[in-house]
């Protein structure tokens, strides 16, 4: 919680004395059309993760059970630990230092560059740094992402839509599907058999651009419709 309010506070630092601006630049402040954005990321990234996940369900290789043993106290434990992770990613890679580049460069500069830095910076998160293949795939699937998350801020010039994309897919992953750092969550691996072949190439592919693709179309649609 440190490190958010550290970051708030560099953010502000930041746009009110390099770009003389309100920390509100980064549309920190709630709006119905910013809830919209928000509530619509959430959806869309929560959907495309459960979808890769229940796909050894859907091709009759694998299941999923309930964790008997997990409470209450450990959901909102959880759901914790990912919002104040999200939230320190989206602040960090794309907050004032996003929009300032945005501004100075042009979105597909910034977005570029803030991709890059997201991928680089999953090296260290990841713990993959000096296995050389694990760091190309870990920077490949975060740099999309990164990308796609940069681009969502750009277009919306608020923080709202990244952190609903983030925070719809780690919620899925990490807290139902308990596929993260925190060990075993709601659900738990029924079953030894995994996905080979062509489906888990296809299950691979749409787990890093289905919802960079969604996001695309959606931005396009909403501007279309403004």
């Amino acid at each position: 919680m440190i490190g958010l309010l550290v970051e708030l506070l560099a953010s502000w630092l930041l746009l009110r004395f390099v770009y003389h601006s309100s920390i509100d630049a980064i549309g920190v402040f709630v709006t119905t059309k910013r809830m919209q954005y928000f509530v619509t990321g959430f959806g869309i990234a929560a959907i495309c993760c459960g979808i890769c996940h229940s796909a050894p369900v859907l091709f009759g290789v694998a299941g999923w059970q309930v964790n008997k043993s997990f409470t209450f106290s450990g959901f909102l434990a959880g759901i914790y630990f990912v919002v104040k992770s999200v939230l320190f990613e989206e602040l960090l890679f794309r907050g004032a230092l996003l929009f300032i580049l945005t501004e100075k460069c042009g979105w597909k500069i910034a977005c570029s560059i803030s991709a890059v830095a997201f991928g680089i910076y999953h090296w260290f998160s990841y713990g993959v740094l000096g296995n050389v293949f694990a760091m190309a795939m870990v920077f490949f699937t975060t740099a999309v992402w990164g990308w796609m998350l940069a681009f969502a801020f750009a277009k919306t010039r608020s923080v709202y839509l990244p952190v609903g994309l983030h925070l719809g897919w780690n919620i899925i992953h990490i807290v139902v599907f308990s596929k993260g750092p925190l060990g075993i969550q709601l659900l738990q691996h029924a079953g030894s058999g995994k996905l080979q072949g062509v489906p888990s190439l296809l299950i691979f592919l749409f787990q890093i651009f289905s919802v960079p693709v969604a996001v695309y179309y959606y931005l396009k649609y909403e501007r279309k419709a403004a």
